[in-house]
This record gives structure tokens, sequence and C-alpha cells, in this order.
């Protein structure tokens, strides 16, 4: 057995110890996709908020991205420094910049959507497509319940991104 599957039985069944090794599994694929890119998870995750919100103020981004401030600013100045994303003053408050996605980063975003799809392609390719949609319902449940019942979530950088 591999040092890095061991666990005691008892420890293997428990749905929370199979769900944090898949995780882990999943996260490596996708960061090994992305890496052909040149981009990090964080990366993919900020390109696709600020592709589905629109223009919106780092400090939003951050809180939706449950990620420190400080963490979304270096991303944010990685994404200017290679034209995926601009910053300008938001017209609603002066204050704010306003992140905005470029054709540049959206284009980077399609090919890191498909990179991102083919590595949970590998992630799940033990199961049927019946079972990847009754595996995606069901840790989806799970979510929801633990949004609901107030449960605590950690901030970590690139968490919740490894859907690419």
């Amino acid at each position: 057995m591999s040092e890095e599957l061991y666990a005691p039985a008892r420890i293997r069944v428990l749905p929370s110890w199979l769900l944090g090794r898949a995780a882990a599994h999943g996260h490596r694929l996708v960061a090994q996709a992305l890496a052909g890119e040149g981009v990090r998870m964080m990366h993919h995750a900020v390109l696709a908020s600020v592709a589905e919100l629109g223009p919106v103020s780092q400090a939003d981004l951050a809180r939706v991205l449950r990620v420190d401030p400080k963490d979304m600013v270096a991303t944010l100045r990685e994404l200017r420094r290679h034209g995926w994303v601009t910053s300008t003053p938001d017209p609603a408050d002066r204050r704010k910049n306003a992140i905005a996605i470029t054709p540049a980063g959206a284009g980077l975003l399609e090919r890191t959507e498909r990179l991102g799809d083919q590595a949970n392609a590998r992630l799940t390719a033990a199961l049927t497509p019946a079972e990847r949609d009754q595996l995606t319902h069901l840790l989806g449940r799970i979510l929801a319940h633990a949004a609901t019942t107030g449960q605590p979530r950690r901030s970590q950088a690139g968490e919740g991104t490894g859907g690419a």
C-alpha cells in the first residue's frame, strides 16, 4: 500500500476522509492542467468571477472567493501584468476600482475552462455519466446543507476553485 494513501481502516470509510482525498486529487489534476497555461487555480477563479459578475471591486472579489484581501491584491497585480484584467475607477464610487476581464483574459478563461473540464473528467473517469451527475448533485447537497447550518468555512486561496 502506498504511504500517501495509508490511513487506518476505520478512517478510510469516513466520508470526510474520502472527500478530502478526492478533493486533493482533483486539485492536483486541475493545478497541473492549468500550469500548462502558466495559470494558477486562483487566477482561474478570479477570471471566472470577473467574467460572471462584470466589473467588480477587488474587495467584493475577495469576499465572494473567500480569500484574504492582501492575497487578492497580489493575484490581481499578476493578472493585470499579463493583460488579463483591467482596473479602472468605479464610476459609482471613485474610491473603488472596478476590475474587468480583457479580451485576452476571456480567451484564457475559455482555454482554462476546457483544461479544467478535462481534469475533472480524469478525476471522475471511474464513474459513469449518471454516477458523475449523481456525485455532483450529492456534493452540492452537502455544501448547501453546510451553508444553511452555519458551518464555518476556512478561507484558503484556491478553495472551491477545483472546478476550473
